[in-house]
Parts: C-alpha cells; structure tokens; sequence
C-alpha cells in the first residue's frame, strides 16, 4: 500500500473524527451537458474516480474566503461528487459538486481544527474537463450532437494541457474518503466511547494519527511520486530559472511525477494542472538519481574554467528595482581558456554560487554596508548575476533552497544563465 494512500486514509479519519461538530460547506453544483448516453457517461466516471478527491497545493484560487482568511488554514483536500442526468435529447446533464476541506491553524490553538470550506469552481470545471477528454477518447458511441448538447474539447491552455498523463489508481482510498465527507453518510456520524457517549472532537486522534504516521514510515515509497527537499521551494509555469513561481512548495509535498531531465523535473499538482521544480530541489522516486550524472568525461570544475580579475564596490549596474541606485560588491570575472566548449549555463551558476557564498562571509566579517553582490561574466557570451544580502542570508541560513534562492536573484541577459531552457535546462 502506498504512502499517498495512507495519507489519503489519514485525512479520512481525521474527516470522521473532526466532521461531526461542524456543518460541511455546500458549493453550487458546476453541470455540462454531453451529448453522449448516461451509460457512456457514467462508464467515462468511473475511470476518473482517482481524480475525484486529492490534495490542494494551495486553497488560494480553489476555495472561496470564508470566515477566515485562506493562508490560515493548511493540508487542503478536496472531494467531488457526480450526479449524471439523462436529457430528453437523448444526451445526459452532468452535475459536479466539490467539497474543500483543510485545517484552520487558530491563534488560540483549542480553536484549530479541520474546516469545511466553500469551493469556487474550479476543481469542477477541470474534473468536467477531464470527463470531456475521456469521452472524447472513446469512439464506440456515436451519437448525434446539436448546437445546445455538444460539448466542445477544451482549447489547450497553460492552466489546462491538452491531454492528462494516466492516472494512479486507489479505488479504495477514492472511496473511503468520498464515504467520510458525504452528506448523510453513515461514516459521517459521530463516532461513540464504548460507553455510548459522543466521542469528544479530538479524543484519540493524536494516537491514530501517530499509528497512521507509523505505518506512512514502513511503507515503501510510490514509484512515481517525488517530495521536496526544503519548505520555500518553487513551483514554476515553465522550465525557468526566470519564471514566475505559481507557489512554494512545503518540506515532504508530494508531487505525481509526469517526465524530467537532466535540470528539472514535470509535475502535476492537481487534476490538469501542470508545474516545474528544480530536479536537485527534490527526491527522486526509487532507481532515479536526484542530479543527473554525465555518462562521459569528468567536466572541469566551474573553479578551473574562471578566474576573477577585478573586484570594486560600486552603486549596482543595472534596473532592478531591489538593487537600484544600491552599494554593491562588483565582481568581475573571465574565462581561464577563451576556446573552451564545455562553459554553459550550468558552469556559470556553479562559480556564480561560489563566489556569492564567499562574498556574502567577506561582507558578514567586515561588516561593509553593502546591499548586494553582483557577479559579471566579461566576454562576448557572459552575463551578470545579482543578489541582495538579505536573500543570501536568507539563504545561507537554509531557509531557502537553491532553486527559490535563484528566483530572487537577478539575471541579465536571462538567456544566457538559462540558455538550454527549452529542452529542461537551467
């Protein structure tokens, strides 16, 4: 049994336990018309059922505010029902309900606890998605579409890729979760001492929760997942050191793993959403190093392909809005062999964090009052690096892993620290 399953057993127990003193939140049902027959839709359901329930990376843009505000509460999963209705025209009506749950952190701590909160669409519509492209895979059924019925395939955007990779499946887990925060459900009661008295919320729930954890521990982990080395770790849109983080990853958040490279690695956060992290920001399912390894000749360290000539303090040469019109510690650098073929991106990064390290000690021990540390790379296909101080403390403390630590710096020309980007590179 897998640790995603156990997790997913965990947060149903939690549901039963927690569930009975507060009313779950109803969310307007999301409905699509199809123009296939109740049978063919409901057949296309039941292969989307792992798809059903899961965990949220974030409530923002899932959830609505409620009585509190959305980065208060943590461990957001979500659970969906399908109601399929059939159409005078011979078509059928889907209707798609979700409902959010997560835990409230109260700054009075007997006030925490798990909340049920209000979904704002969009697990539905992505769930209706994914039905559309599974019904739209299968061709057995042809039946005649109209203007009203036909639902048309969903237009391939970033938030929604063309085709979803397979699933996992875990009917189980699907279903005892969906038992557990079912309106009316027997599992949804209030669970009894051997007394017979209403258990009071929380009795005991530390001690299954510290079983679950047990068990999560002597279980092999997943083939296809991946988990984050360090809390602060971005998620990026596109295979970029450059690119806009859609969020930060915690310590352990699990990620279904859809391909990688040698630099980075593609993940699906949630149902059709898609998002890149740094390959070396997490760990690898079993069989599959962390950092890729070169089949060929030992590359000379970033050390032996540069040498610094020049170093200078200097307001920061550049526009960019941290480091503007700031002292900082200019550092100058050049190739050792202007013909070497083996200086890219990769190279350039490695020294860049070197000398960044040094320096941020140099700044620390004098204590110069300088606001950054600005590496340039003098040739023809060089760059330069920026950093603020207060990023490498940040960072030199461990608060900030690698990857997240780069997406404060700045870069100019991009390209040039990201020039094998299009196939994965940094």
């Amino acid at each position: 049994m897998s640790r995603r399953l156990f997790r997913v057993l965990s947060a149903a127990l939690v549901g039963m336990l927690v569930f009975s003193a507060v009313a779950l939140a109803q969310s307007d049902p999301v409905e699509r018309k199809f123009p296939q027959s109740k049978t063919a839709v409901e057949e296309a359901l039941k292969k989307l059922q792992p798809n059903m329930s899961g965990r949220l990376p974030v409530l923002e843009g899932f959830a609505k505010p409620g009585e509190h505000p959305l980065d208060q509460y943590q461990r957001g999963y979500y659970q969906a029902t399908a109601e399929v209705v059939r159409s005078s025209s011979g078509g059928s009506t889907v209707r798609v309900r979700v409902q959010v749950t997560a835990w409230y952190t109260d700054p009075a701590k007997a006030h925490s606890g798990y909340q049920a909160l209000t979904s704002n669409g969009r697990v539905e519509s992505d769930l209706l998605d994914q039905l559309a492209e599974q019904l739209a895979s299968v061709p057995s059924e042809k039946a005649p579409q109209s203007a009203a019925s036909a639902s048309p395939k969903p237009v391939p955007t970033q938030e929604h890729p063309a085709a979803p990779e397979p699933d996992r499946k875990f009917p189980a887990a699907s279903e005892t979760l969906s038992a557990s925060l079912r309106p009316n459900s027997s599992s949804a009661q209030p669970p009894t001492e051997k007394s017979g008295e209403p258990r009071k919320p929380g009795s005991g729930l530390q001690a299954e929760a510290d079983n679950l954890e047990q068990i999560l521990k002597n279980t092999a982990h997943p083939k296809n997942l991946v988990a984050v080395k360090k809390s602060g770790t971005p998620v990026v849109t596109t295979p970029s050191l450059t690119a806009k983080p859609q969020f930060l990853a915690n310590l352990h958040d699990e990620f279904e793993l859809l391909d990688f490279n040698a630099d980075w690695v593609h993940v699906r956060i949630s149902g059709l959403s898609r998002g890149w992290i740094w390959r070396n920001s997490v760990e690898m399912p079993e069989g599959i190093a962390d950092t890729a390894s070169s089949p060929g000749p030992a590359i000379a360290p970033a050390a032996d392909l540069f040498h610094v000539v020049r170093e200078e303090l200097a307001p920061f040469p550049g526009d960019w809005e941290p480091l503007r019109g700031k002292n900082v510690k200019i550092i100058s650098v050049q190739k050792v062999d202007d013909a070497a073929k083996n200086v890219g991106s990769k190279e350039r990064l490695e020294y860049a964090k070197f000398l960044l390290d040094k320096s941020y000690t140099e700044i620390t021990e004098r204590k110069q009052e300088l606001q950054g540390v600005v590496v340039v790379f003098d040739s023809a296909d060089g760059g330069m690096i920026g950093a603020p101080v207060s990023v490498l403390q940040q960072w030199r403390a461990g608060t900030l892993s690698d990857s997240a630590f780069w997406h404060k710096c700045f870069f100019d020309p991009p390209e040039v620290f990201d020039n094998t980007a299009s196939s994965g590179g940094d």
